[in-house]
């Protein structure tokens, strides 16, 4: 199987069905005290990530041999206990663990279902933080999932490149973290690597250093907060370029990086990104973070990934003709849509997905090609045309990544703006950014937030576009659009 076809993307159905694979995530959890959430639905994957613990911050430091694909881990991992409990539960896939300390005491490690179970000396306390320290190391690679294999792997020819791309399920192929859309963190990253190599994580370079040995260790500093799945690392040979937002125009620094042979065909491809910044920011309110960029690896993917800061793009999504370019607009507009407000649950992807498409229609807006309403209504056609009997706002595990959630979740939106007029829409969407920046919601927050922003009931006019199998006809144009 090439990495073509191992991450989930936004342009193709889902591989396999949950059922298919013998994941643990699909079973039922044991020792969480909240395995439902929302409305009392169960989670989608009860037995990634805990209740017991949220975390505050990852200290990640890493060092990785691309020669032997080995990699040396310690993980330090401030947290806050939500019960008093002896007991530390985080999410790690094959890497073995060597010793483990909870507040700088040792601490026994037992390993089960994908998980590493840290049982400290002294019970910890409900409401206070702690700390804890692992060392781990193995070879790191994707994880099994219902979508294929996703986390950590290879790229290059030579295979002496790596890149993360973990959505939904991957984080624990490489570090140990509580793996929940909605405990979030911030991150420090400092990878070692040999020399001649670089390596990229989120966030902004903080250091670089030559050590004694010829190896160099870089380090990324990230004050989130995000998400176990929108961490990553990339590493190979890059050629870098960065720009001030004084000499590109941009809201925040842009950073870049590309294998040296696709160097031409990314630069022009990705030229666009400080106009979506500022586009987006006038749509959407301000950027949420310090930074923002793209890697291009040396390996054909599915789809781009929207890891924060840093979004991920294969090599065949450069093509020197911008001929993917609403797939770069897709992966901005998350950086606000996915990333800053995060899912409470996975069942609510729409609004990653159908907010990021809806934004692919929005630049097409701005560039004055297409109008959103005329895409809006051919994907409206392409969608009768086929089998429309997803519930998109609860779509189920095995169909996370469905078209019909991109397209239907873009639909939605517009029969929204269609009911509200641009200016009330609008004021939706940056007040809904606004209210849950750094946060996690669901689909019934975002119905409550647009009728109280809007003045109005709008679940009528909603819910049919998520949770109804017909797909509802778009409601007359509104004066005021």
């Amino acid at each position: 199987m090439t990495l073509r076809d191992r991450f989930p993307c936004s342009r193709r159905a889902v591989l396999t069905a949950a059922a298919a694979l013998p994941l643990a995530a699909t079973a039922a959890s044991t020792g969480d005290p909240a395995e439902r959430v929302g409305g009392g639905t169960a989670r989608y994957f009860p037995r990634h990530g805990s209740y017991g613990h949220r975390t505050l911050a990852y200290d990640l430091r890493l060092s990785y041999d691309p020669e032997t694909a080995w990699l040396d881990g310690h993980a330090r991992i401030d947290a806050v206990a939500n019960q008093g409990t002896r007991r530390v539960e985080l999410d790690l896939a094959r890497l073995t663990v060597h010793s483990a300390e909870i507040d700088g005491r040792p601490a026994t490690v037992q390993r089960r279902d994908g998980k590493a179970v840290l049982t400290a000396e002294r019970p910890l306390v409900a409401g206070r933080p702690f700390t804890a320290d692992i060392r781990y190391s193995g070879s790191p690679a994707p994880v099994r999932t219902p979508f294929g294999a996703i986390g950590w792997d290879r790229t290059g020819d030579g295979h002496d490149g790596t890149l993360v791309a973990s959505q939904p399920l991957g984080a624990p192929s490489w570090f140990p973290c509580n793996d929940r859309p909605d405990d979030k963190a911030a991150y420090t990253v400092t990878v070692r690597v040999p020399g001649g190599h670089h390596a990229l994580a989120n966030g902004t370079l903080r250091e670089r250093r030559d050590l004694d040995d010829g190896s160099v260790s870089w380090t990324y500093h990230h004050p989130g907060p995000m998400a176990s799945y929108l961490a990553a690392v990339y590493t190979g040979r890059f050629t870098h370029e960065t720009h001030d937002t004084e000499s590109s125009g941009s809201p925040v620094p842009l950073r870049n990086a590309y294998p040296a042979h696709l160097a031409d065909r990314a630069r022009h491809d990705l030229a666009r990104q400080p106009e979506m910044l500022r586009a987006f920011t006038k749509l959407f309110g301000p950027y949420p973070f310090e930074t923002y960029g793209a890697v291009v690896v040396d390996a054909e993917l599915a789809a781009p990934v929207e890891n924060q800061t840093l979004s991920v793009f294969g090599s065949n999504h450069m093509d020197g003709k911008r001929g993917w370019e609403t797939l770069v607009a897709h992966e901005i507009a998350h950086q606000w849509y996915g990333n800053s407000v995060s899912l409470a649950d996975w069942r609510h992807i729409w609004l990653n997905e159908g907010f990021a498409t809806y934004a692919e229609w929005l630049w097409s807006e701005h560039l004055e090609e297409d109008d959103a309403h005329t895409l809006a209504v051919q994907a409206w056609r392409q969608l009768s045309e086929g089998r429309q009997n997803l519930r998109i706002g609860d779509p189920g595990r095995s169909r996370l990544f469905d078209d019909r959630i991109y397209v239907r979740g873009a639909c939605t939106l517009h029969a929204l703006r269609l009911a509200l007029g641009d200016e009330r829409f609008f004021t939706v969407l940056r007040t809904w950014h606004a209210a849950h920046r750094g946060g996690s919601a669901d689909t019934d927050a975002f119905v409550a937030h647009a009728e109280r922003t809007a003045g109005r009931p709008l679940a009528d006019l909603i819910h049919p576009w998520l949770f109804d199998k017909t797909l509802p006809d778009f409601p007359e144009r509104s004066t005021a659009v």
